[in-house]
This record gives C-alpha cells, sequence and structure tokens, in this order.
C-alpha cells in the first residue's frame, strides 16, 4: 500500500466514525420519543461495521516470508470478495455495513395521565442508557481524531518525501 492508500483507508474511517457519532445523536435526541410514525417507541439505532478487502499482495507476501501457509492459517484466498469499484489495487479500509435496530424491548414507566399510556396505565419508552450513548460518543470521537492524526502523519511524510527528491 502507498501513502495515499492510507490516507484513503483513514478517510474512510472518519466517515464512518462520523455517521457513528451522528446515530449516537439521534439516539440521545429519541430518548424519550414514545410515538414515531410507525407508532411504537423510537427503537435505539447501532452502527455495523464491516472491513474492506484491501490489496492481497501484502498477505502473500507475509505468507511467502513465512515459508508458505502453516496449517489452518489464513490466506489471500480465504478473505471474502467485497465489490470495490474504480481500483486494481485498495487500500483496504472500513465502511458501514448497515445501520440496525437494537432488539432490545422498550422499558415500560407507570404514567396513566400520558398521551400514549396504554389501558393499564404504562407508556413504552426507547431502551436507551445516556451513559452507554455517551461511552460509544467517546469512542467515535476518539476513533475519529486518531485517523485525522494519521492522516496529518501521512502528510508530513509525503513531504519529507518530496524534500528528500528535491535534494
Amino acid at each position: 500500500m502507498n501513502l495515499f492508500g492510507m490516507m484513503e483507508a483513514s478517510g474512510e474511517a472518519m466517515q464512518a466514525e462520523r455517521m457513528r457519532a451522528e446515530v449516537v445523536a439521534a439516539n440521545m435526541a429519541n430518548a424519550e420519543t414514545t410515538r414515531t410514525a410507525s407508532g411504537g417507541p423510537y427503537r435505539r439505532q447501532e452502527v455495523v461495521f464491516a472491513a474492506d478487502r484491501g490489496d492481497a499482495g501484502f498477505l502473500d507476501s507475509m505468507t511467502s516470508a513465512a515459508g508458505g501457509a502453516a496449517a489452518g492459517s489464513m490466506t489471500a484466498a480465504d478473505l471474502p470478495a467485497l465489490p470495490l469499484p474504480g481500483a486494481a489495487s485498495v487500500a483496504p479500509g472500513v465502511h458501514i455495513a448497515q445501520v440496525v435496530e437494537d432488539p432490545a424491548p422498550p422499558l415500560k414507566r407507570y404514567d396513566p395521565d400520558h398521551p400514549d399510556a396504554g389501558p393499564d396505565g404504562y407508556v413504552a419508552y426507547p431502551d436507551i442508557n445516556p451513559l452507554t450513548e455517551m461511552v460509544d460518543l467517546m469512542g467515535a470521537t476518539r476513533a475519529y481524531g486518531l485517523n485525522g492524526a494519521a492522516v496529518q502523519a501521512e502528510k508530513g511524510m509525503i513531504t519529507s518525501a518530496l524534500e528528500i527528491a528535491k535534494s
């Protein structure tokens, strides 16, 4: 992988983490939403990441350097083939495979005066824990920041390489 491929992988990770932060923000904003367009309470959303298949050259190089594949070890042929439009040699990265609803049942609170209360007086609220959401947001923020720092380091390497080439 070249320096620009590393920058592309970091950029993809930053996009994925930005989306993760947006999903967490939507969860926090809807923590008390008892009625949605579908009729029930808001359902917590979760982001599912998936790895892009990178250039198999590195794995092939490591396998051959180790003297061939050992029994039970992974080879480039074992990696799943993902559709990657555009480039013959693609940097490994990450993307959002999907955003799924949390299967946890809603929380029931007794509030017979609430407009969304059932005949038994209970209201269904989303099962959203603000502490969990804040931890997820901190993780997304830190991962975004680390990938930003990686891009800056890569830019510094490119600049140094250009300065060496000038001299």
